[in-house]
């Protein structure tokens, strides 16, 4: 068995999680000060502790030897987005990035699973800058509706709770809902541009003189 200073190993997949996070809300915030609608609502990540390391290592039978590269979600960020069609442009996004590569790609919203779980898996390579030089690591993006991330919030949570073994009556229940999210977000998406037309005027009204009080500082700073 390989012996290892977890700490020093989990250290450029916390520097990648802390730095696509930062590269992903920002280009949130690019699209609100263009504007226009912005594709992704919320990032979030996390890397993998040590214990849910090893639990998945035994449970896939993973080598010692070969867990970065089989194991691919050590390091996780997730998207949410406002529509279905948002998850798409992200994806085009993630693909046009000179920074990152990636490797893998898995529709589960095309494909759902048995359960009944949507979402947009991607796998990327993504380049570290250490005092040893630059590690390539594995990432794992999951990119799904608002929609989709309660659904499979509840259904993680029950799964902990059964070990994936939830009764029939659950599982039924828990297709159901999976279908009425779904329906929930075909929904969404046929009045996308009503959505989305509505938004930008309630931030145009909340928000009027923002983008005055912008350009009234940039001015300052350039008088200076």
């Amino acid at each position: 068995m390989v012996q290892r200073n977890w700490k020093i190993f989990l250290l450029p997949y916390e520097q990648a999680v802390a730095e696509l996070k930062i590269k992903l809300r920002t280009l949130r915030t690019e699209f609100i000060e263009q504007g226009t609608h912005s594709p992704i609502e919320y990032v979030t990540g996390r890397v993998k502790s040590v214990d849910s390391i090893k639990e998945k290592m035994h449970r896939r039978y993973i080598a010692d030897e070969l867990l970065e590269q089989d194991m691919q979600d050590i390091a996780g960020l997730r998207i949410q987005c406002q529509f279905v069609e948002d998850i798409y442009q992200v994806v085009d996004l993630l693909h046009d990035r000179t920074d990152l590569a990636v490797v893998e790609e898995r529709d589960y919203i095309s494909n759902s699973k048995k359960s009944g779980y949507r979402s947009y898996h991607m796998v990327i390579k993504y380049p570290i800058q250490l005092t040893s030089g630059v590690k390539e690591i594995l990432a794992e993006i999951q990119i799904r509706t608002l929609a989709m991330n309660f659904w499979a919030t509840v259904e993680h949570s029950l799964n902990y709770k059964y070990q994936g073994d939830f009764p029939q009556d659950i599982n039924s229940r828990l297709k159901r809902a999976a279908e009425a999210s779904f329906m929930l977000d075909e929904e969404m998406s046929k009045i996308r541009e009503e959505i989305q037309d509505a938004q930008k005027y309630f931030t145009d009204q909340k928000f009027p003189s923002l983008q005055a009080n912008k350009e009234e500082s940039d001015a300052s700073l350039d008088s200076k």
